[in-house]
């Protein structure tokens, strides 16, 4: 037995000094280029001459593209022009009573009488605050693009779930068109189809189509073998079986599906309105923020999401209908029909009547005190500017300066008020050193790699490390914890970064993003953890997480910049506050969801209040924060691209830039760029949930 105990000790030992020595040689490697190749420029930042040109070919190739084949897109974006049209015209002129009534008898037979009330409070604030109009021309494309983007989803979908082969194809191709941000392919759209509200309704496609293949393949995947072997028995053909059995077991995730591609069509109608405005929300949002409106830029914010809260409600609840527990089962079929149909003919018979009130909105009914908000938040930016300016400049001298620039510049007599000599930098290493002995002393050889790796990184910044010190690093580990594959991914995606010339845009963009994932991962988990423990905290948090989720990101720039200017401080309020709110929900969740079989075992074992939340509650609920941490990852850097409006120089102004001079070459390796960080991060963190399972 002792021999036994023994040998696994030696064993052990033995597979910590295997994981352990690539590190040693990594730190070690990283030292001696940290410390002797700085005068080496090519270490840092390549020049262009010396790299492929890729930007160039990818703007050659789309630039052929679009030379010939613009016979063929130009009228398929004419041709979906038409039904566009049509339906505008068709809502535009009907009353304002009978569109809302007609929702509102929708929403309540899906969900019943809370849905339907949340519907008519959603519209009626449209029509109160002016933006009927407008809000008719948004509904308008949200409404075409959700059956293209819903068959076309079911249909790619339903390829991937026949053929497994593709998967892998298919689970790229997803990852790409749910990463890459929006504006990086809006220079290709446009190239091939033109400008106008067509244009946007495909960038609206692209965008909503990801989440209904995913809830395709997965619906049909979770059909029971069982049912599918039944209908076969029955007698059913490939095909029937399909139609009759697969897809009606598969309708819960099919219509979660529609509901998540409702909500990202819904996400992009400012982004859609850059490229092919009309009249609609989108538009009112984009022009009142490049006049710096605040007041006008929440009201028609709010109306997208008193919208996008409509349409998720009513999607859900029809999705929810479709479980075996469903509590609302609404009329049949042939009463619902006729209940439209009343709805629509005494509607439109009142309005005939009274057109002024039912049939449009008096403009002297219209609340709309943009202005005063405006002017109290100039009251308040005037009186308050002082201690506004000294909160920024300390947060940016203490905590961003260092992360991106690093201590060894960021330190100075301006910021600091010392500098840091020779001794002092000595002795923070020999520090780190010592600690790292010790921790290797303890058998924890993990910590010992971190604390070098970690203040290397705090001391010389993200924009201040040599590109082989950070593939290195980012390679082994990821190699480490997900493998050959992971690791070729992470290691391929910095490669690329380096090759495509946008290094240093990139190590910008992983900063400031880095900064906010920390500060939302910090507040936003502590809150969550507080709702979870609290039903009033939860209610409360609710409505204000939906709103943050559903305001347009646009939004959301124009308190950050009125307080705070343009920066990186002023972009990295924006992207917590769009960034925190998986956070948060992912947390309380993971928590609530905790066994209470498990809380009641650790209460009969004596745990302490502190010991049941460290030791079984919060590690019982860690792979549902850490998807809270990815998706948070994944949403701060989407959001980083609208932060490029406030003054920050990352890949999101690459985008920009390449974006005002037509530039698709430039537009699209920012952008994959941005999508090959963003699903590094996501490999990794797949990578981690599957060890802690």
């Amino acid at each position: 037995m002792r021999n036994m105990a023994l040998a696994n000790a030696v064993a052990t030992v033995r597979r910590d000094v295997r994981s352990a020595l690539p590190w040693l040689l990594v730190i070690l490697i990283s030292g001696l280029v940290m410390m002797f190749g700085r005068e080496i420029e090519w270490l840092f930042d390549p020049p262009a001459k010396y790299l492929p040109p890729i930007s160039a070919t990818v703007e050659a190739v789309m630039s052929w593209i679009a030379d010939n084949f613009n016979w063929l897109m130009r009228p398929m974006s004419q041709l979906v022009e038409v039904p566009m049209s049509g339906l505008r015209a068709a809502l535009d002129w009907l009353p304002w009573t009978t569109v809302t009534l007609i929702v509102v008898f929708v929403a309540w037979q899906g969900g019943g009488r809370t849905t339907a009330l949340t519907a008519l409070f959603g519209l009626i604030y449209v029509t109160v605050v002016g933006y009927w109009e407008e809000g008719i021309n948004t509904l308008t494309l949200v409404l075409v693009c959700i059956p293209i983007a819903v068959g076309l989803g079911f249909v790619i979908g339903l390829l991937g779930f026949r053929f497994r082969s593709l998967r892998p194809f298919l689970n790229t191709l997803l990852d790409l068109m749910q990463t890459v941000p929006a504006f990086a392919y809006l220079i290709p759209i446009l190239l091939l189809f033109g400008f106008g509200p067509a244009v946007g309704l495909i960038a609206s496609v692209i965008f909503s189509t990801p989440p209904m293949v995913r809830n395709t393949l997965l619906g049909l995947r979770l059909v029971p073998t069982e049912v599918r072997e039944s209908g076969t028995m029955s007698g059913c053909t490939p095909r029937q079986r399909f139609w009759w059995i697969e897809v009606p077991s598969a309708l819960p995730q099919l219509l979660i599906g529609v509901n998540q591609t409702t909500m990202a069509a819904l996400s992009m109608v400012v982004i859609a309105a850059i490229i092919g405005g009309f009249d609609d929300i989108g538009w009112e949002v984009l022009t009142r923020l490049r006049k710096a409106q605040f007041g006008q830029s929440i009201f028609a914010g709010m109306a997208i999401v008193c919208l996008a809260i409509i349409l998720d409600r009513i999607t859900r609840a029809y999705a929810m209908r479709q479980l075996p527990m469903a509590s609302h089962v609404g009329l049949s079929l042939g009463k619902f029909a006729a209940g439209l149909l009343a709805i629509l003919c005494f509607t439109l018979g009142l309005a005939w009547m009274f057109p002024e009130p039912l049939w449009n909105w008096p403009e002297a009914w219209v609340f709309y005190p943009a202005e005063a908000i405006n002017s109290a938040v100039d009251r308040f930016v005037a009186a308050n500017g002082l201690l506004i300016e000294a909160i920024k400049n300390q947060f940016v001298f203490i905590v961003l300066l260092p992360i991106k620039i690093g201590l060894f510049r960021a330190v100075a007599p301006f910021t600091w008020g010392f500098s840091l000599t020779a001794t002092s930098i000595a002795l923070l290493w020999t520090v780190v050193a010592v600690a790292s002995m010790v921790a290797l002393g303890y058998g924890r050889w993990r910590l010992a790699a971190l604390f070098p790796v970690a203040f290397g990184l705090l001391f010389f910044g993200f924009t201040g490390l040599a590109w082989p010190v950070v593939m290195l690093v980012f390679g082994l580990f990821a190699f480490q914890l997900g493998g050959p594959r992971v690791g070729l991914f992470v290691t391929s995606s910095l490669l690329f970064l380096l090759l495509s010339g946008i290094w240093q845009p990139a190590m910008i963009s992983v900063y400031l993003c880095t900064v906010a994932v920390i500060f939302c991962l910090l507040v936003g988990g502590l809150i969550g953890i507080l709702a979870s423990t609290s039903d009033t905290m939860s209610s409360i948090i609710r409505p204000i997480n939906d709103t943050l989720q559903t305001l347009p990101q646009f939004v959301l720039l124009i308190p950050a910049l009125m307080l705070f200017r343009v920066g990186d401080f002023t972009a990295m309020i924006a992207i917590v506050a769009y960034a925190i709110v998986p956070m948060i929900r992912y947390t309380e969740q993971g928590l609530r969801q905790v066994s209470r079989t498990a809380i009641e075992a650790g209460i009969s074992s004596g745990c302490t209040p502190f010991q049941l939340f460290w030791q079984i509650r919060f590690k019982l609920a860690m792979p549902q924060i850490l998807i809270g941490v990815n998706q948070t990852i994944l949403f701060g850097l989407n959001m980083l691209v609208i932060a490029a409006l406030v003054g920050t120089t990352g890949l999101g102004q690459q985008i920009y830039l390449a974006l005002s001079k037509a530039d698709s070459g430039a537009g699209i390796v920012a952008g994959l760029g941005m999508a090959l960080i963003a699903m590094s991060a996501d490999r990794i963190l797949q990578a981690y949930l599957r060890r802690t399972d």
